[in-house]
């Protein structure tokens, strides 16, 4: 008998990733795994879904922190044991702060980094492990990545694109981003001033980086990774004045955590609107204005 498909969205108790496990109940031939740090908002937002979706619907909830290496080495143990592998993986927790947070710039520099960037790397390494032939592996970017790519200096935003890059130099450069943060010098070496813009740099670019990787050690197993914006919507972390719903910051990563199996792309992409959007080259990025309509610089920290 097939095994039981087995779905994992991180930071899923509220939000798009509530969004997304509301999506993947009405969509996903399988079990859906909503995870948070907090177990009691992580069990109500599992009565929630069943209440909107209906009974049937096979909502699972699991404590996942994934800035604890315990907390994610015990889901993953769950996954291998409970279902014998992993189909879809949605990288949803990341944390921001409001920009009139009054947190030392070196601080939000090393807790948005350490988090949104380092956390995602070794919990998806963990979780991707486990994955099975056609499975999707989906992780939360932003528009303000491109932001702060276009912010850096030249001949770091070639470092970021060069398309050879490996995740031992993206490492360092994000070490390095944080270095300068607690220095005070991360402006005069070329950096934004938008710790939660680089850290999205990191994440799309790990995603290209992780998908070069899965093509060359499992080439024939049609896992595809992708990375997306969902847009200026109304959660917790952008306010209540975004003009998306949750609902409709969910359409991309739902589009991309159920690409047909045969399918050979998007792999590798920073998606917005169901679109493939060009990250390494400067001539091909979203316009600032662009950017700033669909993404406005407002955040509040939530690490779901």
């Amino acid at each position: 008998m097939a095994a039981q498909r087995v779905a994992v969205v991180t930071g899923a108790n509220k939000g798009i990733g509530f969004a997304i496990v509301q999506g993947l109940a009405k969509t996903f031939d399988g079990v859906v795994i909503l995870t948070a740090c907090n177990e009691q908002l992580g069990h109500e937002a599992v009565d929630k879904v069943a209440s909107l979706a209906g009974p049937a619907t096979k909502i699972k909830f699991h404590q996942l922190d994934i800035t604890d290496d315990s907390s994610v080495k015990c889901l993953a143990k769950h996954l291998s044991d409970e279902y014998g592998g992993l189909d879809v993986l949605i990288n949803n927790a990341a944390i921001a702060y409001k920009v009139a947070d009054t947190t030392p710039f070196s601080e939000q520099a090393e807790v948005t980094l350490r988090t949104n960037f380092f956390a995602t790397l070794r919990s998806s390494d963990e979780f991707m492990s486990l994955l099975r032939p056609s499975a999707r592996v989906v992780t939360v970017s932003s528009t303000s990545a491109l932001r702060a790519l276009s912010g850096c200096s030249r001949e770091l935003a070639n470092r970021f694109r060069d398309p050879e890059l490996s995740r031992e130099e993206l490492a360092t450069l994000m070490e390095k981003f944080i270095k300068d943060a607690k220095a005070g010098n991360h402006k005069a070496n070329g950096w934004p001033n938008s710790a939660y813009g680089m850290s999205k740099v990191g994440v799309t670019c790990l995603t290209r980086i992780q998908a070069r990787e899965i093509g060359h050690t499992r080439p024939n197993d049609n896992i595809l990774i992708n990375c997306f914006c969902p847009g200026w919507a109304r959660t917790d972390m952008a306010g209540p004045k975004a003009t998306l719903s949750p609902e409709a910051g969910a359409v991309t990563p739902l589009y991309l955590a159920q690409i047909p199996p045969g399918a050979s792309s998007p792999h590798g992409q920073f998606v917005f609107e169901k679109q493939v959007k060009a990250f390494m080259k400067q001539k091909n990025r979203i316009s600032n204005d662009r950017i700033k309509a669909i993404f406005p610089a407002r955040a509040g920290v939530s690490l779901a």
